[in-house]
């Protein structure tokens, strides 16, 4: 599993959960893998976990909010492992609250970490790939976006508008041979979830039954995730642009 050997790919939110997942999927298709996220600490255990069999990685404390500390990411990528020809836009953040009880201060976190964090990171790093003449970008949404989630209707609201710029992106650098395309997990196991679940009894309530309800009779694991991520960023995908793929176990079909 050599089919990204001698690429550079850059992952947000790559300390824990998916993101994690996705990382270590790529160094094991011979990435080499910066991991841009808030937490140091878990960006840099999965950097070692990355390093210690062998691979090349890096990471660097970034809040993908802040266009200042994106661009100081990728140009210590660029320093470090080489200019940029796979970009995945995993980082993300959410509370699961009626729409009723929030806040305009909540609104605009979701907004500037589920969908300005993607425009930061694609505008820092396209021009390496333009210049190549070659690239993926996979960008994370959600399910959410696809057909609502009770108490996400923010979240649901960014993640619709990572899925519309995705597309647009795919037609404006198709002529770059640069691939962007959308992954959309349903509820999956990750640490968010579980932060979500403690956070109050609404979410303990939507998510706790998700078992039951998602026809392959489990919730999403992160490597479920990265399997579709690694695809759609390898030679195997070169094909296939501005497309929106469900990774939910049958929760939806559409």
């Amino acid at each position: 599993m050599q089919d990204m050997k001698g690429q550079t790919a850059i992952v947000t939110g790559g300390g824990r959960g998916i993101g994690r997942a996705i990382c270590l999927a790529l160094a094991a298709r011979g990435a080499a893998v910066a991991i841009a996220d808030i937490r140091g600490e878990d960006a840099e255990a999965t950097a070692r976990a990355i390093q210690e069999p062998g691979g090349r990685a890096m990471f660097k404390v970034t809040d993908i909010t802040d266009l200042a500390s994106v661009k100081a990411m990728v140009d210590r990528t660029r320093e470090i492992l080489g200019p940029v020809d796979i970009l995945v836009n995993n980082a993300g953040w959410d509370r699961m609250t009626p729409f009723a009880k929030t806040t305009p201060e909540f609104w605009d976190t979701i907004i500037a970490i589920n969908f300005k964090g993607v425009l930061h990171m694609v505008h820092a790093t396209m021009g390496d790939m333009i210049e190549k003449n070659r690239g993926k970008i996979v960008n994370i949404s959600s399910d959410a976006a696809r057909v609502g989630s009770m108490g996400e209707a923010v979240y649901a609201g960014a993640k619709a508008a990572v899925i519309g710029f995705s597309k647009s992106l795919a037609r404006e650098l198709a002529r770059n041979n640069i691939n962007v395309n959308v992954v959309c997990p349903g509820p999956t196991e990750t640490p968010l979830v579980e932060e979500m679940k403690k956070d109050g009894a609404f979410a303990e309530k939507v998510l706790s039954g998700m078992d039951r309800i998602i026809p392959l009779r489990r919730m999403g694991r992160p490597d479920d995730i990265a399997s579709a991520v690694a695809f759609l960023a390898s030679p195997e995908a070169d094909f296939i642009t501005g497309q929106i793929l469900s990774v939910s176990g049958g929760l939806t079909m559409c």
